[in-house]
């Protein structure tokens, strides 16, 4: 046990669980997965008992969202109350988890310091098992966010918090437990003064300034304009809105028309959004790769493939998921060779092809290498494609080999850009193409079902999980769901209780008003008779001349 455990957290946690709660955070995902395994394995059998029946439905229910797949991990933690957290869980589960440990079914969580960030689940102890965050170590800030889960007032009478150190990291822990929490500085200059072009746009988008004169005047009004001499080396606040400007300029999102000089000022002139500006923000499209994306929709309409959407969700992979995941060649390659000779033909005009993959299978080098930006984005857009028709997250997330939280990511963080890139496609005329592709497949990435169950998902608080019991049990539409009766409703579905019943039920109900009101309003604007009639002018006329 001394060698399992050296930092004697068996006896730590269970001097407060299963009768109270516990958080221990750990410096990685891998981490936290194997603490709760260690744990468990020499946990007391007693511990089995304790809400027995209440962790039995809680992995019947972790089964049933995970399609009949439950985490081997979990299978072995549960029972004994314990789980854990990281971004390598599903939406759902992470759901299912907090829940859970909210109510006392879960006793002890082993977490990363994501949980202490977002979500408010307090305890009775809070162990840190180190003072790192991965690699770096911890600021003063993520210490305070974690020990603060300790005894919530109003929630606990009593709270603590252990952080377990090396000999090594001692002088530095004193450091971070004695000084000041860390300043809180303006973003705007971050990741090459991203935030305050993004700003100016908006400002010059929105009509609220006009010239760069106003934008001064608007940015002596914000936190940075306290902090710019601290954060910009030396360069004045015209000067940063100068570059700003620029670079806007050169990107051909703004234009800069010659005015009348104002009072001290060597140039002075009217600001216009342009129509590639105005898409940008409307789509809330990052200005880094904004004209990346035009250019990739531009050639898309050289030779848009239909036959599938392979090619569609190639266009809407987010390029800042790009770099956070590397291909394995060999799946690359068997899953490249499955595809259609269309597909495979739209490949290589993007630049991946089967003899360059080939070669990175095999560990040959290769003298010209395609962009490694649209070899990985294609990977990824592979990814979404399988989901899309499989709808199994594990099931694809086992294909690819990647963990399940980041599949469902990539999911989220695609269906989020698509609808940017539609908003984008549509203040341009050239892309009009675009928007009717865009639009369906943006409602097929936010639900990632199959598509008998997305009415059923349109009413508020019905995932898929729930979407597929309810179609299991014969409620196919909104119009099945909103005449239900509780009772039976209860009856007909798995872990349904009164409350979720009637909540579901009444969301199906508004949103059967909320159409049928729609379709009302429409009905009366047909009914309605234009105001330019030629007719109605005709007869005022005849009426003028009766008159006379």
């Amino acid at each position: 046990l001394q060698k399992m455990d050296p930092d004697h957290l068996i006896a730590l946690v269970t001097e407060v669980i299963p009768l109270h709660s516990c958080l221990v955070f750990c410096p990685t995902k891998k981490n936290c997965e194997n603490v709760a395994e260690m744990i468990c394995k020499y946990l007391n059998k007693e511990f089995l008992n304790h809400k027995h029946k209440e962790k039995c439905n809680l992995l019947d229910d972790l089964k049933s969202f995970g399609d009949g797949t439950i985490c081997p991990t979990l299978k072995r933690t549960v029972p004994y109350g314990i789980a854990y957290h990281h971004s390598g869980l599903t939406n759902d589960e992470r759901r299912l988890i907090e829940e859970a440990y909210s109510t006392g079914i879960l006793c002890l969580l082993t977490c990363t310091s994501t949980l202490a960030a977002g979500v408010n689940l307090p305890a009775r102890r809070v162990i840190l098992r180190s003072p790192y965050v991965a690699t770096d170590f911890l600021k003063r800030s993520q210490y305070k966010q974690m020990v603060g889960r300790a005894g919530r007032a109003g929630i606990d009478t009593a709270g603590e918090s252990i952080l377990i150190l090396q000999e090594k990291d001692k002088a530095q822990v004193k450091d971070l437990v004695r000084k000041p929490l860390e300043n809180c500085y303006s973003n705007l200059l971050l990741n090459s003064c991203k935030g305050i072009q993004s700003l100016l746009l908006s400002l010059i988008g929105l009509k609220i300034v006009r010239s760069p004169e106003e934008i001064c005047k608007f940015i002596y009004g914000t936190l940075f304009s306290v902090q710019y001499q601290q954060l910009s080396e030396g360069k004045s606040l015209w000067d940063i809105v100068k570059d700003a400007l620029e670079y806007l300029i050169e990107k051909c999102l703004i234009t800069a028309k010659k005015g009348c000089e104002s009072e001290g000022q060597d140039i002075s002139c009217i600001l216009e959004i342009t129509q590639l500006g105005h898409a940008t923000y409307k789509g809330s499209i990052d200005l880094s790769y904004c004209d990346l994306l035009y250019k990739d929709l531009k050639k898309g309409l050289e030779g848009l493939v239909l036959d599938s959407l392979l090619h569609l969700l190639y266009l809407v992979t987010p390029y800042d998921m790009i770099s956070q995941y590397n291909p394995d060649w060999m799946l690359y390659l068997r899953q490249f060779s499955q595809l259609s000779a269309a597909e495979q033909k739209m490949a290589v005009n993007l630049g991946v092809s089967e003899s360059f993959l080939a070669k990175k299978a095999s560990g040959h080098s290769v003298k010209k290498s395609p962009d490694s930006d649209i070899v990985n984005r294609f990977y990824l857009s592979l990814v979404l494609y399988a989901l899309l028709k499989e709808t199994n997250l594990w099931t694809v997330a086992h294909k690819f080999t990647m963990p399940r939280g980041f599949v469902q990511n990539l999911l989220n963080s695609t269906a989020v850009f698509s609808s940017c890139v539609l908003h984008f496609c549509e203040e341009l005329e050239e892309f009009w193409s675009y928007r009717a592709l865009f639009t369906e497949l943006t409602k097929k990435l936010t639900y990632c079902v199959k598509s008998e169950l997305i009415p059923l998902m349109e009413i508020s608080g019905v995932l898929e999980g729930r979407a597929k019991q309810l179609y299991g049990a014969g409620y196919k539409t909104v119009v099945h769901v909103a005449n239900a009766d509780p009772e039976v409703l209860i009856k007909n579905v798995d872990h349904l209780s009164r409350r979720q019943a009637r909540q579901i039920i009444t969301s199906a109900k508004m949103l059967l008003t909320e159409r049928i009101e729609a379709l009302q309003d429409e009905v009366e604007e047909l009914q309605k008779l234009p105001s330019d009639m030629p007719g109605e002018l005709v007869s005022s006329e005849d009426t003028s001349t009766t008159a006379e």
